[in-house]
């Protein structure tokens, strides 16, 4: 018999960051002077809102309340993004580096809760569903990095 609650704490952690992450490519997108990455921010950033959307139905489902606010670290990143933008004139790579950043941090999040044999076989399943978006937002974030560095 699996815990709901573990369930609810473990999706309720995973909609918080996706939401730190919706947020941090909303900035991004702001901070782009790049059409190409902004167009491409904002889409990864509508593919997180759908993302929390589903993790928030599966915790309603449990009977839980669902998470619909980020992190305090991510207000702390929100502030590094700022920073950095500020500091290197809206320079695209850096956001870049920065989105890229935050990519590893969701995509660990995602795989370690997928390793937790606390939660339910539904729970798992919704997790992994959400988890494709992520892995594919992670590594083209990656690869668009590796492309900048590349090309100078």
């Amino acid at each position: 018999m699996f815990d709901t609650s573990t369930d609810i704490r473990t999706l309720n952690s995973l909609i918080a960051t996706t939401l730190d992450s919706v947020d941090g490519y909303t900035e991004a997108a702001k901070a782009s002077d790049n059409p190409r990455f902004a167009d491409l921010f904002t889409a990864r950033a509508s593919e997180r809102r759908s993302i929390v959307t589903q993790l928030q139905g599966e915790v309603t489902r449990l009977g839980g309340n669902p998470e619909d606010d980020g992190t305090v670290l991510a207000s702390m990143h929100r502030t590094f993004l700022d920073l950095k933008a500020a500091v290197t004139g809206r320079d695209d790579k850096a956001i870049v580096n920065e989105v890229e950043r935050g990519e590893d941090h969701i995509l660990h999040k995602f795989q370690d809760a997928l390793k937790d044999e606390d939660l339910s076989p539904e729970t798992k399943t919704a997790i992994q569903s959400a988890f494709g978006s992520v892995r594919t937002g992670h590594d083209q974030m990656r690869d668009l990095k590796h492309s900048m560095e590349a090309s100078g």
